[in-house]
This record gives C-alpha cells, structure tokens and sequence, in this order.
C-alpha cells in the first residue's frame, strides 16, 4: 500500500482520538451532572445509535451493507462474536466509572494505553485485522513501547495513591479489549463493505451491554435528579461515531497498532486544545504534559518507520 494511503489512514486516526478527547470531556461533564458515569456513557452510546439507525437503514447503501453482512454470518465468512466489538468500548466507559475516581485518571490512562499497545502488536502479529499479518518489527515495537513511556510522562503529574494500583487491572483488561475490537470492526467493515454498518454495530452491541449495566446501577442507586439542559453535553455520540467510523477506515491500511497509536496521539492533542480552550476548573497545563504528547507523536513516527532488511 503507498504511503499516500497510509498517511491517509494515520491523519484518519489521529481525528478520530480528537474527536475522543472532546467525547471524553464532554461524557466527564455529563456524569458530573448526573453523579453517574454508567448513565452518562449510555447517553452517548444511545445517542450515536439513534443516529445511525435513523441513517443506515434509511439509505439504500446502508441497506445494501446490512444485507451483505447478513450474507456474510449466514456464510460463515464472519463470526457473530466478530460483530460485538463494541462490547469491549463498553466496557472500557464501564471501568471509567467504576475505577477513575479511586485511581485518577493518569494510572487508568497508562494502564489501558499500555494494554491497548501489547494487544494491537498481538492481534497484528497474528493477523486477526483486516490488514492481515504484520510482524514485529524493531521499529513497531520500539514505537509501542516509547508510546507507553510518553504517555506515562503526559499524565505523570496526577498520579494517586499507589496503594489502589490493584484496581489498574480493570482498564488493563479493557485496553487488550480496545485492540481486539479494532481488528474485528474492520473485519466487519470487509463483510459489510460499508463504514457506516459496521459503526451501527459497533454503536448496538455496545448500548445492549451498557442497558444491562445501568438497569443494575439504577436499580442500586436510583435516578439522578438532574440533567443538564444545554444540548451540547449530548453531543458524545455524535463524536463517537466520528472515531469508530476513522478507525474502521484505517486499520485496514495501518494495521491495529498503527492506528491506536495515532488515535492516542490525537487525543493527547486533542485534550491539550481542550485545555487551553475550555480549561476545567481548577486545572491547568503542565509542561510534562506537552512533553508527554510531543513525545508520543515522535512514538508514532517510530513505529511507523519500515524495517530494515
């Protein structure tokens, strides 16, 4: 593949964690809001849904997708437990709310970065993405793991209390998610030869868990009492849809590690604008957070680099 396409597929991606770090500040406000993260994350979810049920199946190119992917499970060319990727984004948002307040947000963002980054060299290696098999290359794992290093160094400043580390496996277990759901939404994306199917899909599994998920919180903790009126704080799923739907486009021509590298890139640069922006109270930039991202951008050059023969 040229490298026109590949820096294609890359800027793809990097919007994509853009989009992801305004999806997350929002989705954050949100749950402040409603004193439940589970609630907040189904809003966006369920909004993104409505959207594209309203957008696919309404258009004669998502119908077309829709019944080829049916063609495709029918056939066997694809596995039903290949079409719940989304599941996995479901539950990385149900571990936010379950572990971010306890560990803050730098120890869950190291950990689901690092897992994210071990399970995207795996899936690749193995080939289980649209983009087959990719082998581990020096460049590849030395970019994946100087990844891990800058953002340690991007988020070193809010680190908590080490003694709640245990509760780091949570997000771990949620970024070896990210990667397998990476790979299996561009499979799904082969089948459907369609973008906008595979991001409904993405968007249905991941609502149904969460459903399952807030039906037990609710019935714990009851209702909030208040909700925001201001309609941009429901805008997380239309932002969502933007990063599932750049990420199915990419991975076929970067591979998973690629294309999560340059989806963390971007939201490292995306909660920096972010920042500077609209700063939340009561915090401020930190120079070790734009060396962090400075330095993940250079992780990403690395890992792109072609080896050597």
């Amino acid at each position: 593949m040229g490298d026109r396409a590949r820096f294609a597929g890359a800027f793809l991606a990097f919007v994509g964690g853009v989009f992801l770090a305004v999806q997350g500040r929002l989705n954050g406000e949100l749950g402040l809001v409603f004193g439940d993260g589970f609630l907040a994350a189904l809003v966006s979810f369920g909004g993104g849904l409505v959207l594209l049920l309203l957008a696919v199946p309404t258009s004669r190119a998502g119908r077309a997708g829709v019944t080829r992917l049916a063609a495709a499970l029918r056939d066997g060319r694809i596995r039903w437990w290949q079409c719940v990727g989304g599941a996995c984004g479901a539950f990385f948002v149900s571990t936010q709310g379950l572990t971010v307040a306890t560990l803050g947000v730098a120890v869950f963002t190291v950990a689901v970065v690092a897992a994210q980054t071990v399970s995207s060299l795996a899936v690749d290696r193995v080939g289980v993405g649209p983009a087959g098999r990719v082998p581990l290359t020096r460049p590849r794992v030395t970019g994946a793991a100087l990844a891990v290093v800058a953002v340690a160094v991007a988020v070193s400043d809010e680190v908590g209390d080490p003694a709640d580390l245990w509760l780091a496996l949570l997000p771990a277990l949620a970024g070896l998610g990210l990667g397998w759901q990476q790979a299996v939404n561009g499979l799904v994306r082969e089948a459907a030869n369609s973008t906008r199917v595979t991001t409904m899909v993405n968007f249905g599994t991941g609502t149904a868990v969460l459903l399952v998920v807030c039906a037990v919180d609710v019935a714990a903790r009851g209702l909030p009492s208040a909700a925001p009126a201001e309609p941009w704080f429901y805008a997380g799923g239309v932002l969502g849809i933007v990063t599932i739907g750049s990420a199915v486009l990419a991975v076929r021509r970067l591979g998973v590690l690629l294309v999560g590298l340059c989806q963390v890139a971007g939201q490292l640069v995306g909660a920096l604008a972010v920042d500077l922006v609209a700063p939340a109270a009561g915090e401020q930039l930190s120079a070790v957070t734009v060396i962090g991202t400075a330095l993940t951008l250079i992780a990403v050059a690395v890992a792109a680099l072609p080896a050597r023969r």
